[in-house]
């Protein structure tokens, strides 16, 4: 062990995909008790450097040293005996598993017989209740939120015995509330000389927790140095390579039509089969053509369920759903779409995306009809075009059409899901969490998106954690809290400490 070397040095890293260079000669390092920003736009090649540090990929060329000793990470079990631990940005929890076994799977304690269930949820227990999660640890994994989900997989991390912790967007799906705590145990792991790669795309929180920074832009290195020597506007010129302006502009809505969706007091209960279930009691919204209606609550709010219920994804026990004036039923998905309501899910690859499938096919199902010829074929020039189409006005990364939309990064895959239902033009487009997971520049060009959307008569119910993306991009904001509606506002009368007030009140003291 070199006690001068840094704690983490990689050196000269390239690694090459079909038809795509991901990183080209990157170099990077961290000291011990240091919490490095690891920063750059979708595709600019952080996680595979990440995927690289884990041992989950090899790189082509390069080299890895622990201490200033050289390490090879065939796999990730080896990297978790050097000391790595990693919280990748997309999940690999086991949905049908407890909450404690996902935490200690492989490292249960107990005799190799006999697994001792007190103690598993006793630490367990310990984890959960540092982070804030405030659930049962027998819960299943597929009972939890998104951001839950993502504070087990923070939790697990925690459980072993590690040198570097690796977070790649660790906050992306967490309340401010949730952030908070994991900025405390950051810190804490700070004290006893562990080291973190923050990995975000919400640059503010770099200046909150971060020692110092390196940028990737296209696969290479783009720049480093001390958080506190630059600003958020020096990191955006470095991963993006332009000066970005209007990053919470708002538009002007006018001439709002009638009111295109409207929900009446819809209740989902929980039953036997899902006792965990958030449930929803008398949630009452409209939205009007043209509009964007922003959905603000806390984590467990039920934001998510009430659009999953609008769109047919869950049933609801009561209420009823209007478009366009009229009563309608929605059971399905299907009777969703045919009646002009689309949904951007909040786990895009779990809820969205054919991962196995080409960028072409994800993009064109939803418009077959359009694109067929002679009732039954799929005209390759017709998907092409709308394909180039789309590519061109959302900026999408790929190699080509027929690249595995599960190949590309976490932006473009949000890009194609946006561009499926832009292509379908609904008449209602509920998008939960749109921009999860997307860089500062990606994010512009989505709530551009948007913007143009709702120009063009399209109502809009927006789901957001982050209240700076519910202000910058909502016309009106309904806030909820354990199910409820607490309160209706003005995008003009808003800010972020009256919608906090509005979202941790219960309706009766919010009114």
């Amino acid at each position: 062990m070199d006690k001068d070397a840094p704690l983490l040095r990689m050196t000269g890293i390239s690694k090459s995909f079909p038809g795509v260079v991901a990183l080209d000669d990157v170099s990077f390092s961290i000291e011990r008790g240091e919490v490095h920003a690891l920063l750059g736009e979708n595709g600019a090649g952080k996680s595979t450097l990440l995927k690289i540090l884990a041992g989950a990929q090899s790189a082509d060329r390069g080299s890895i040293e622990i201490n200033g000793q050289k390490i090879v990470s065939a796999n990730p079990h080896e990297a978790q005996q050097h000391g790595i631990v990693t919280i990748y940005q997309e999940f690999t929890l086991a949905p049908n598993m407890s909450i404690a076994d996902n935490v200690f799977v492989g490292r249960e304690p107990g005799s190799p017989l006999f697994v001792n269930r007190r103690e598993l949820e006793a630490q367990t227990e310990t984890l959960t209740r540092r982070i804030g999660l405030e659930r049962s640890v027998r819960t299943l994994v597929h009972d939890l939120s998104v951001a839950e989900q993502q504070m087990v997989e923070i939790a697990r991390a925690l459980s072993m015995q590690s040198k570097l912790i690796v977070m790649d967007e660790p906050t992306s799906a967490l309340s401010r509330t949730e952030v908070e705590n994991l900025f405390g145990i950051i810190r804490t792991l700070k004290a006893e000389g562990i080291s973190t790669i923050f990995v975000t795309h919400r640059l503010e929180e770099v200046f909150e927790i971060c020692d110092r920074f390196t940028v990737l832009r296209d696969g290479h290195n783009a720049g480093h140095g001390a958080v506190a020597d630059t600003n958020i506007e020096g990191i955006i010129r470095l991963m993006v390579g332009r000066q970005l302006s209007g990053l919470l502009a708002h538009r002007n809505a006018a001439n709002l039509g009638p009111v295109a969706l409207k929900a009446e007091n819809l209740v989902r209960l929980r039953t036997p089969i899902s006792p965990a279930a958030i449930e929803i009691r008398n949630v009452s919204l409209e939205v009007r053509r043209g509009e964007i209606l922003g959905l603000a609550g806390l984590v467990g709010a039920g934001r998510t369920e009430t659009a999953r219920a609008i769109f047919g994804a869950d049933p609801f026990d009561s209420g009823r759903i209007l478009v366009d004036g009229q009563p309608v039923s929605i059971r399905s998905p299907e009777q969703a779409i045919r009646l002009g309501i689309g949904l951007v899910p909040e786990d895009r690859k779990q809820q969205a995306l054919f991962l196995a499938l080409a960028i072409r096919t994800n993009l064109s199902i939803t418009v077959l009809d359009r694109i067929s010829q002679f009732a039954s074929f799929i005209s390759a020039r017709k998907e092409a075009s709308l394909v180039e189409d789309y590519r061109q006005r959302l900026n999408i990364r790929m190699a080509s059409p027929d690249q595995l939309v599960g190949n590309l990064s976490g932006g473009n895959q949000q890009k194609v899901v946006l561009a499926r239902w832009l292509a379908l033009g609904p008449k209602v487009l509920i998008v939960d969490e749109p921009t999860r997971g997307i860089d500062v520049g990606a994010k512009v060009e989505v709530h551009n998106l948007l913007f143009e959307m709702a120009d063009a008569g399209i109502a809009i119910i927006a789901i957001s954690s982050e209240l700076p993306e519910i202000l910058a991009i909502s016309d009106r904001i309904v806030t909820m809290r354990e199910g409820m509606v607490t309160g209706e506002i003005m995008r003009d009368a808003a800010d972020q400490e009256k919608l906090m007030t509005m979202m941790t009140l219960t309706e009766s003291r919010a009114a």
